[in-house]
């Protein structure tokens, strides 16, 4: 071993990774990402959860019972409902994580020690429902009347978990692990896929065929998402069959919200492929799209316990809406429709990737 010639191919290393600037780049930000995303984004104690009040007693005790949860600072009131009924359909369309439901007689209930005040939770996320039990430490307002018995078997306070009540880990997992296994496998071969053609010598070939932008980058894209909706028959039968994981939505819905996914992320491993010069350079991007993805999504940790500005950047995921999709659908029974606002938002992401991926994309070598 000759030490003039081990510095020269050390010498040579150095400046081919000075002049790959995604790679320099992606030595950086990958460190200080997970920094911020673990230290600072992910908080296991979530607070301020989208809630709905249904106060049919409407008396100054059960209102000041109300406002004691409030100031826990785990819910935060968005809404209003006249019923308990309207309570349960904001949770199955997922526009609220916690209900809390007054009845009429709350002043006998709770003059008499009985369950004087109902917390609806959405057991989906088994993080929040543990987090939303909490209310039911609130101690009610000794202010009026003092009870005058208390049963041993109730609390003045109940907790209804829908959709999950047995607390099931699985039944959160499962139906997360779609979009996961969907995010890395679509946004990997894709992101790869016109690289590749290039590493490979294709790129001439396509070059002389009549074949346009668009035509390449669609075709390009149909064949992975048969696979695509493979591994999604795969993972719900296998959920299914080994953890009893439910479908309480139409099975159709759950393959049009994993469409979506697919699509989207597809579009977005394209987009990538137009911007890499290399295969490493793809994969490294892919990796910088995955952990946020499986981090800021909610599939891990909840949403709620999020800063405002990790909030707004999961909002830019598709594996946030699809989360929201898939889990409407199969643990609460919700329709497609009920969930517009995440169709459209995968929708419009689709829309974006694939024209900035054909807009990106030249028929040429350089």
């Amino acid at each position: 071993m000759k030490l003039r010639r081990l510095w020269a191919i050390v010498l040579k290393e150095v400046r081919q990774l000075r002049r790959d600037r995604i790679t320099l780049a992606m030595i950086v930000m990958i460190p200080v990402g997970q920094l911020v995303l673990f230290g600072y984004a992910i908080n296991l104690n979530p607070r301020g959860l989208n809630a709905a009040i249904a106060d049919q007693a409407g008396t100054a005790t059960s209102r000041a019972l109300v406002m004691d949860m409030v100031a826990t600072g785990v819910i935060r009131p968005v809404a209003h409902a006249d019923t308990p009924q309207q309570l349960v359909d904001m949770l199955r369309r997922g526009e609220i994580s916690v209900g809390i439901a007054v009845p009429p007689d709350f002043e006998r209930r709770r003059i008499d020690g009985r369950e004087a005040l109902q917390v609806m939770v959405d057991g989906s996320d088994t993080v929040v429902q543990s987090a939303a039990a909490q209310l039911a430490q609130t101690p009610l307002d000794s202010s009026s009347a003092a009870p005058r018995r208390i049963s041993p078997s109730t609390g003045p306070i109940g907790v209804v978990s829908f959709y999950n009540p047995q607390r099931r880990s699985p039944v959160n997992i499962v139906p997360g692990l779609i979009g996961v296994i969907l995010t890395m496998t679509m946004v990997m071969f894709t992101s790869v896929a016109i690289v590749r053609e290039r590493e490979r010598g294709n790129m001439e070939l396509l070059i002389t065929t009549p074949v346009s932008r668009t035509e390449l980058m669609i075709g390009k894209v149909l064949p992975y998402s048969l696979i695509g909706l493979i591994q999604t028959t795969v993972v719900l039968l296998l959920g299914l069959w080994l953890f009893d994981v439910p479908i309480k939505g139409r099975v159709l819905d759950v393959y049009a919200a994993a469409v979506l996914l697919i699509l989207a992320n597809l579009a977005l491993g394209l987009m990538i492929s137009t911007k890499a010069a290399s295969q490493f350079q793809a994969m490294q991007m892919t990796v910088f799209i995955l952990l946020p993805s499986i981090l800021l999504s909610g599939f891990m940790f909840p949403y709620a316990g999020m800063p405002a500005a990790a909030q707004w950047l999961s909002e830019l995921l598709p594996m946030t809406h699809f989360l929201r999709l898939i889990r409407g659908v199969m643990l609460r029974g919700a329709g497609l429709l009920e969930l517009w606002r995440d169709v459209a938002y995968l929708l419009g992401f689709i829309a974006v990737m694939m024209s900035l991926a054909v807009s990106r994309f030249r028929k040429r070598l350089d």
